[in-house]
């Protein structure tokens, strides 16, 4: 395992980045590290409720909607038809890149299939969460979950294609913008303020500059493959917060696992040949739901402060807690996950002590099953696993093999546990603090090797 700087070889193949927790897993990172190996790469999930970091030199940049290739200029960048898009999010994101030095221009295509996310999504999402009291599902109120409710009820779905009409959508948004305000009057005593002019006028202004990014994507993402070229699939949220296979119903709403790919960006799930899937060195959960492994006192505070866990979309800190091996190795199985990258390695440097779940405690037995019943998982106790902490200071270790010793047993024996090779480990947000497996085969050969760089 050797030290990266981004600088990859050609792919071996068509590959997917997905998390294995419930997001923040560090999604962003790893997209921009293994872009140069790639020609494309695809958002396939999800929409502004995602928050991909990357550092770059230091600097670090946000992005939600916008795959995290757009750092790559000489890649296509793609946002399938599977994500809910803002238009006037995407275009302030877009913006705040360009002030930054980043410039996001013909490297960018959304597709005309994706479903428009409108300001009535997220007064919908408010008001939900409002009157759901103590039972709050912890939405970040971006309209998603909503959103994809119209796009199922389909009459009230509106296709970012139909932008480029926006006499035509008038007559539609009218419709709904009536539609929505009786259902919320009726639901929650208040119509939301709803205005179909000013939803309208706002609308036009961003329809207008996003009209030149929209295209027809699915075609041209076959013909890239018709050409050899190689996609790198970048997942949304995390495998945990699946709306079919996750925590339900504290889940997002879309299908965040590699499973989502076909219906997300209109390729075949089975022309991926590599899953890359992303977990920390400990657990990680934003807002509501089961958490079968929190640390609620001082030990989850210390890593909290030391991973800097707060939200990269709604700033809120996250609930912090021992590594799921039980969890991983489920998401790991569900998503046909075949390598891992762990993240946050550095993190746990000055515990004498780490944990790691091996097994949920439910009634007297214990299993390695993860319950569906929500109750049930609320239920659970975890098996917690001993494994001796370290001291090091590891934000500059470039090899595997010098890591300290109890850090090299505690990335073997999760690797024992969920089935799959740790093949990629982070010790630190840069993409310079990253090691790479020379077993890894997903990723093409390491350029610049750590001996290279000295």
């Amino acid at each position: 395992m050797t030290g990266a700087s981004g600088l990859i070889g050609k792919a071996n193949g068509h590959t997917c980045v997905v998390g294995l927790g419930w997001g923040d897993e560090g999604k962003g990172k790893i997209v921009d590290l293994l872009c140069p190996g790639f020609d494309v790469v695809v958002r396939f999930n999800g929409g502004a409720n995602a928050g991909h970091t990357v550092c770059i030199n230091g600097k670090s940049f946000a992005v939600h909607l916008l795959p995290s290739g757009v750092f790559h200029p000489e890649k296509l960048s793609v946002i399938g038809p599977g994500v809910v898009v803002d238009p006037v999010s995407l275009l302030n994101e877009i913006d705040t890149l360009a002030s930054q030095g980043v410039t996001v221009g013909e490297n960018l295509k959304v597709s005309d299939r994706a479903h428009v996310v409108m300001d009535y999504h997220k007064i919908e999402d408010q008001l939900s969460e409002a009157a759901a009291g103590g039972g709050r599902i912890g939405t970040t109120s971006r309209g998603i979950g909503p959103c994809y409710a119209d796009k199922v009820r389909r009459s009230w779905g509106i296709r970012v294609g139909e932008l480029r009409n926006m006499s035509k959508l008038g007559k539609r948004v009218e419709e709904i913008v009536a539609k929505k305000k009786a259902m919320f009057a009726a639901l929650y005593g208040e119509d939301g303020g709803l205005d179909a002019s000013a939803l309208m006028r706002e609308l036009g202004g961003a329809a207008e500059r996003l009209t030149p990014f929209v295209a027809e994507t699915t075609s041209r993402l076959h013909d890239r493959i018709d050409d050899g070229e190689t996609i790198l699939f970048e997942g949304a949220n995390g495998s945990l917060l699946d709306v079919d296979h996750g925590t339900y119903p504290f889940v997002t709403s879309s299908n965040t696992t590699a499973n989502g790919i076909g219906n997300g960006s209109g390729i075949p799930a089975r022309a991926v040949q590599h899953v890359i899937g992303i977990c920390k060195a400990y657990a990680t959960r934003v807002g509501s739901g089961p958490f079968v492994t929190e640390l609620t006192g001082a030990t989850g505070d210390a890593i909290r402060e030391a991973g800097k866990e707060f939200g990269t979309t709604t700033g809120r800190p996250r609930r912090c807690g021992w590594f799921d091996a039980v969890g991983t190795r489920y998401t790991v199985r569900l998503g046909g996950v075949t390598e891992v990258a762990m993240m946050h390695l550095d993190t746990l440097s000055g515990f004498e002590e780490v944990g790691v779940c091996t097994g949920y405690r439910l009634d007297g037995n214990v299993t390695q099953t993860m319950p569906a019943d929500v109750a049930d998982l609320e239920r659970v106790e975890p098996v917690i696993e001993r494994l001796s902490g370290w001291v090091e200071d590891l934000s500059g270790v470039d090899r595997r093999e010098d890591l300290p010793e109890t850090a090299r047993a505690y990335l073997t024996r999760i690797e024992a546990l969920i089935g799959v090779p740790i093949t990629i480990v982070s010790v630190g947000p840069d993409r310079m603090q990253t090691m790479i497996s020379s077993g890894s085969h997903a990723i093409g050969q390491v350029l610049t090797t750590a001996a290279e760089r000295a």
